[in-house]
């Protein structure tokens, strides 16, 4: 596939009746991708954004903090509500609920391979149910009038490689899209993601195919959509402490010069992120939860042994100051 395939391609790319722009959309990271950095990620060119992992039980009960994770704004859209569970009507029902936040489109998440969700036979479990995985989709579909998407693995592990299968199942259950990760559930997030199976659904269904994992940069999202044939790329791990790699996918794929941030630009985008953090967040949560952040952003540079355990004592945005001053004087030369 050449570089100008690929573009008449993205033009055309759709969830459902909902336009997407650039090449390259937010992973859903539960604890990690929350509301602030999303609107980052977007601000800097992300395509669509997929909120944090929620429990459908939890929204079902009324739960507060499951409330929370739904909550969305017109700075990250398009945008979606992602829903786990194994109980159709329970799925159904969390997604008619989910509507009250304005969510583009629901994501049925059928690819986390945490203990805690797979072990309840949720997430990446439900693809050793592909009867009941559709059964959800159909549930979920039938409820909603927005668009609805399932992300998965490629299978449970390498003697049940199924994602091409259930791919299928999902489109005949109504699904719009599906976004695959190029491991199994076995295999978390180690080795290196394959792509083949990605191109197997990309031929197994009409709807279009989103591919994540291991992509890290624009020569590995060209290369990805080479090798899959996909129609969208997502990145996950890659954008902590990054938004910039949308940009710079979104140049390196319509063959333009893109030229990274200096480290004053970064660490201003960080402290704008921070900020947001403190809007939606529990003051105390946010500055907690900014330590890891403020920790990516700081990957690659001179003295970065000193500057982890300074982010691992953060108490105020100060602190965050104090680290960014220290790290502009650690690296002013170099």
């Amino acid at each position: 596939m050449t570089q100008c395939e690929i573009l008449v391609i993205i033009l055309f790319m759709k969830i459902g009746n909902i336009e997407i722009k650039g090449y390259a959309a937010l992973a859903p990271m539960a604890g990690v991708a929350d509301r602030a950095m999303r609107e980052i990620c977007v601000k800097y060119g992300a395509g669509f954004t997929v909120g944090e992992l929620t429990s459908s039980k939890g929204v079902s009960l009324g739960d507060k903090k499951s409330f929370e994770l739904l909550c969305c704004s017109d700075n990250e859209r398009p945008t979606a509500s992602q829903l786990f569970g194994r109980e159709p009507e329970t799925m159904a029902t969390a997604a008619k609920m989910a509507l009250d936040f304005g969510p583009d489109f629901i994501d049925i998440n059928m690819g986390c391979p945490a203990p805690k969700v797979a072990g309840n036979l949720c997430g990446s479990a439900l693809m050793r149910d592909v009867e009941l995985a559709q059964k959800i989709v159909k549930a979920v579909a039938g409820a909603v009038e927005i668009p609805v998407t399932v992300k998965m693995r490629t299978g449970w592990d390498s003697d049940s490689i199924n994602a091409p299968e259930l791919a299928k199942r999902c489109e005949d259950a109504g699904a719009k899209m599906i976004t695959v990760h190029g491991r199994t559930r076995k295999q978390m997030y180690m080795p290196s993601a394959e792509y083949k199976t990605i191109a197997e659904v990309k031929k197994a269904v009409k709807i279009p195919v989103v591919a994540n994992g291991d992509i890290v940069s624009g020569e590995t999202a060209k290369k990805v959509y080479e090798i899959t044939g996909c129609d969208y790329v997502m990145v996950g791990r890659a954008a902590q402490g990054n938004p910039f790699i949308f940009e710079e996918i979104n140049a390196y794929m319509s063959g333009k010069n893109y030229t990274p941030p200096t480290l004053e630009e970064k660490f201003k985008v960080l402290l704008n992120q921070v900020e947001l953090m403190k809007k939606y967040k529990n003051e105390r949560v946010a500055i907690l939860e900014s330590r890891k952040h403020t920790a990516w952003y700081m990957t690659g540079l001179h003295g970065a042994a000193n500057i982890r355990r300074m982010c691992g004592e953060i108490s105020s945005v100060k602190d965050i100051q104090r680290i960014i001053e220290f790290a502009l004087e650690q690296n002013k030369n170099l």
